[in-house]
């Protein structure tokens, strides 16, 4: 793939990505509560991408086993349900913009994780790139100016936890593999666990939501961002295929950038000198964290190596 079709792809995914962070503020505006937006978030992505992934003929074709089922709670508790909580949490009391900057960080916990489980070698660019994630956050939730209230620093440490799983997540299929099956069909097989978990915890915690009591902005806003949040991954997984992972990492920037802008616009924001240098320094950070091209093709034929 040629020309300027790979950066537009990334842009238009880079922007969708970053538009279901205000979206998610919108979602729990009126005071719906994390399990029940989780259980109708899932629902739609395996609506959107459940027929894509059934129906594509170069799908593979395997019996599901032991192996997968444990594959998909990992990434149902790791990549949707535990991170989900969190980050609903978090945007119950946050402004959107924290939440884009907080979201930014999951690089900066990928790293330790992959050097923990051998995924990576040690670089002392990639530590320095973390030591600035780090001081990111630092400058959030530190300076007395810095968030609208002191007290907001606390649900900024909360948020944290949600890209710390992401990252958890990633780490452990590089590791460990997804036995057979493609991206595709993982998020599929996961969202489907995922919501098989969600749905009774919704109810015992008394958290569920009928989005159709009384539909409005809360609820379109959750139908979008579950929708986008589909389609980009779908778009990733289709670009990571045609210009390299390390070409579709780079939306992380898009993603951030977005997120506090449109948080800006959508939710009239503004936001004090401190947060803009977090912006600043987390956008540094993340460009030095991120693996470099060369290294990244040997991580991937290592995993593919050793899981084929």
């Amino acid at each position: 793939m040629t020309g300027f079709v790979p950066f537009l792809v990334l842009l238009a995914m880079g922007v969708g990505w970053g538009l279901t962070l205000p979206l998610a503020k919108i979602a729990v505006s009126t005071g719906h509560e994390p399990y029940g937006l989780i259980f109708w978030q899932l629902v739609v992505v395996v609506m959107v991408l459940g027929p894509f992934s059934l129906l594509r003929p170069s799908r593979p074709r395997i019996k599901l086993d032991r192996r997968h089922v444990a594959l998909f709670v990992t990434v149902a508790l790791t990549g949707a349900i535990l991170p989900d909580v969190f980050f609903y949490m978090g945007a119950a009391e946050l402004p959107g913009g924290v939440l884009s900057i907080a979201a930014a960080t999951a690089p900066m916990f990928a790293l330790p994780i992959a050097l923990l489980l051998g995924n990576d070698t040690f670089s002392w660019v990639r530590i320095g790139g973390l030591a600035l994630g780090m001081g990111g956050i630092l400058l959030m939730v530190g300076p007395e100016a810095s968030l609208p209230d002191p007290g907001m620093a606390f649900f900024v440490l909360l948020v944290l936890l949600a890209p710390a799983l992401y990252a958890t997540e990633g780490n452990i299929v590089a590791k460990f593999g997804t036995f057979g099956l493609d991206p595709m069909q993982t998020i599929v097989g996961a969202s489907t666990l995922g919501m098989v978990f969600a749905l009774p915890l919704a109810f015992l915690t008394d958290q569920w939501v009928d989005p159709f009591a009384n539909f409005g902005a809360a609820e379109i806003a959750l139908i979008i961002a579950a929708a986008l949040h589909a389609v980009v991954y779908a778009t990733y997984v289709w670009l990571v295929g045609q210009a390299g992972s390390v070409f579709a990492s780079q939306a992380a920037y898009i993603v951030t950038a977005t997120g506090v802008v449109s948080s800006m616009i959508m939710l009239n924001e503004s936001y004090s000198m401190f947060i803009w240098l977090a912006l600043a320094v987390m956008m540094l950070g993340i460009f030095l964290v991120q693996p470099r091209p060369g290294r990244a093709m040997a991580a991937i034929v290592e995993t593919e190596d050793r899981h084929a």
